[in-house]
């Protein structure tokens, strides 16, 4: 039972200080936070709901503007103190923090690596409150906890009668918060705090946890999880709804179809049975109008080995749209047939409205780790741009029977690589990277887009870290177009017979183990670049509008070589001023583009924001720190306009004359 002292009142400033690197984990970038993470969400007052159609990433606001941007400033800074042994020498590697910003009232929540609650004085940058679910315990866990959401409990009248904050934490627990203390509800669950794992025979040692937020459709709360990879048993994915003012468990949705259920038959016999991953661990979509929620459906454990799962069973890899009150399949798609690429879709469904020859859609498009964008008409799944079953390579590993097609769209054209390297694509950039690129390159088989790893050590594109990643993209719905950042990088492994696994093949590689990239030692990739872009596609035609390098790597920078685009993680936020705002690079600078403009014209479109503009702000602020940025969301308030920017070690807010703009990132050093 949570105790008052699980919720600390602050009243607090805090100045800036410098940080360490953060720990990497499966990404293996430098500047890169691990696995998942999701769009920025503000809700603002009074209205604190969320926006009709918050997945697209759209403000209608158009106060910031071209002419204006470069005079944003910094007002305020807000750290953490989420690093070991303090700041600024913590004593050990720190989880990267993913939290996306929610502003509820004059409060900005945000959440921490250890899975604390923040409530942050939105005007001041000042702490308000605190909730810390492991007080009073010896318990305590690092992952990235990628924000909260938010539901407004309302009267017979509908009236407002109080908030709650619905939070996960890394031990696989849903607490319900009092968005103006920060203390938990007390009819919900067990005094605030639902325990997951039960419901989802999580027994001890297995990993489960809410690493995204909540989605929430009316009175329900509805969660997925994050579950393990390395092993094809384990805990449920199973997609569950809850009272939100209780909860009382209202529906369960079997990701992995139980006896008698749709798809129970696309499983070979038994193979069923505590089946991990199918789950979801990134941001779900909710269409309120259509009483819709969309559920972005990760591949089956073990990644990289399917044996045990021939076939192409559902609904692993998939696109599922549920009736958000019931629970009930309306409609679902394959997006990869019998994944071992660890291809799952990463990002939170876009729901956007696509006319085409005069009839509007209403469509929800899914961005993958391959580059392909696939769109469907949200009310039946029909594809918007058409898809083709394609050929793809197969394996040649024991007992390993991969599809042999899989799904393509039409349109729009890939985003990223998918095919092979050839020697002469190999990096140029400086003689120290083509040398070690050329001896990796000889010792690998290439190949492209669905090449499985196999007993030979095996270089293919895109790798996991895409194509796209869970930071999604954004919509303008004035122009249609759909701007979304990629990484050009690829993957290195082979499958090795491996004795007394939970698998008999596990996919390794002489350096960097199951997750090896296609770079060299100081993480510069090995072809050619540009090696990140941002891309705007025309939503009513399918096409590609404009692509433009994304980012610099600094250690080339301060060699003065520049315009390659950089690996990446952030999203972008699209503005009634006809902007797009995105920070996600390995660099201190903040590109800005310009939305609109006639296709083609590319040097507009990815206007620097350096010494003269909001990449000024930034980096005087952070010196040489690397930073990443996540997506953010222009709103008003009281007046004034600014842009929320997630996330991630520190919340910093820009202001110019009566504009504000409050932004968040995370960097090493």
């Amino acid at each position: 039972m949570p105790s008052d002292s699980a919720v600390t009142p602050v009243k607090q400033d805090f100045s800036p200080v410098q940080t360490a690197r953060a720990r990497r984990r499966r990404t293996g970038l430098k500047t890169c936070a691990t696995s998942v993470a999701v769009l920025v969400l503000a809700l603002m007052a009074p209205r604190a709901a969320a926006p009709p159609n918050a997945s697209i990433r759209f403000s209608d606001l158009a106060d910031i503007t071209p002419a204006n941007v470069g005079r944003l400033q910094v007002a305020w800074t807000f750290h953490t103190r989420e690093f070991p042994g303090g700041q600024p020498n913590p004593t050990r590697p720190v989880t990267s923090m993913q939290s996306r910003p929610l502003l509820v009232g004059d409060l900005l929540i945000v959440t921490t690596t250890t899975s604390k609650v923040l409530a942050i004085d939105a005007d001041q940058g000042v702490e308000r409150w605190r909730f810390d679910p492991f007080a009073g315990t010896t318990r305590t866990c690092e992952e990235p906890v990628r924000g909260t959401t938010v539901w407004e409990d309302r009267g017979a009248d509908g009236a407002i009668v109080g908030r709650t904050v619905f939070s996960g934490t890394c031990d696989g627990r849903l607490i319900a918060l009092d968005a103006a203390t920060g203390r938990p509800r007390a009819a919900f669950a067990e005094q605030g705090i639902l325990d997951l794992r039960p419901g989802a025979d999580a027994r001890p040692g297995e990993a489960y946890a809410l690493t995204s937020p909540a989605a929430i459709y009316k009175d329900l709360v509805i969660v997925g999880a994050m579950v393990p990879e390395e092993t094809s048993q384990g805990p449920s994915g199973d997609v569950r709804a809850f009272d939100a003012r209780t909860g009382r468990q209202v529906w369960r949705f079997h990701t992995v179809p139980r006896p008698g259920e749709f798809g129970h038959d696309t499983w070979p016999e038994g193979a069923w049975q505590r089946r991990t991953g199918v789950n979801v661990w990134t941001s779900m979509a909710v269409d309120e109008e259509r009483g819709l929620v969309f559920l972005p459906i990760g591949s089956a454990s073990y990644d990289f080995y399917g044996a045990d799962r021939a076939g192409r069973p559902l609904f692993a890899n998939s696109l599922v749209a549920l009736d958000a009150a019931t629970g009930v399949r309306r409609w679902h798609f394959q997006l990869v047939h019998h994944d071992v690429w660890d291809y799952d879709p990463p990002a939170q469904p876009i729901l956007a409205d696509i006319t085409r020859d005069g009839v509007t859609i209403p469509a929800v498009i899914q961005l993958t780790k391959m580059g392909l964008v696939f769109a469907f008409d949200r009310t039946n799944g029909r594809p918007v741009y058409g898809v083709e079953e394609r050929p793809v390579p197969q394996s040649d590993v024991p007992g390993e029977h991969t599809s042999a097609t899989q799904p393509f769209p039409v349109k729009p054209l890939p985003l990223a690589r998918t095919t092979p390297v050839r020697a002469e694509d190999l990096t140029r950039v400086t003689d120290a990277s083509r040398k070690a690129c050329e001896a990796l390159f000889a010792s690998v088989k290439s190949g492209g887009i669905y090449t499985p790893p196999g007993k030979d050590l095996t270089a293919w594109f895109p790798g996991t870290l895409g194509g796209a990643t869970w930071s999604g993209g954004s919509v303008d719905p004035r122009l249609q177009y759909l701007f979304v950042n990629t990484n050009e990088v690829g993957a290195v492994g082979r499958m090795e017979l491996t004795p007394g696994a939970p698998t008999p093949f596990r996919r390794n590689s002489p350096s960097g183990g199951a997750y090896a990239r296609f770079w060299d030692a100081d993480q510069l990739p090995c072809q050619a670049p540009p090696w990140g872009r941002l891309n705007a596609i025309d939503l009513a035609t399918g096409d590609i509008a404009w692509q433009v390098p994304l980012g610099d790597e600094p250690q080339l920078a301060a060699q003065g070589i520049t315009g390659l685009g950089t690996p990446n993680l952030g999203g972008s936020v699209a503005t009634g001023g006809g902007l797009v705002f995105i920070a996600a690079t390995n660099d201190a600078h903040g590109p800005c583009g310009v939305a609109g403009g006639a296709p083609g014209q590319r040097a507009r479109h990815a206007a620097r924001l350096s010494r003269a503009t909001l990449g000024q702000a930034i980096c005087r602020h952070l010196g040489q720190r690397r930073r990443q940025v996540l997506s953010h969301r222009v709103r008003r308030r009281r007046g004034l306009r600014f842009a929320v920017i997630g996330p991630l070690r520190h919340l910093a807010l820009f202001t110019f004359t009566s504009h504000l703009a409050l932004c968040t990132w995370h960097f090493n050093v």
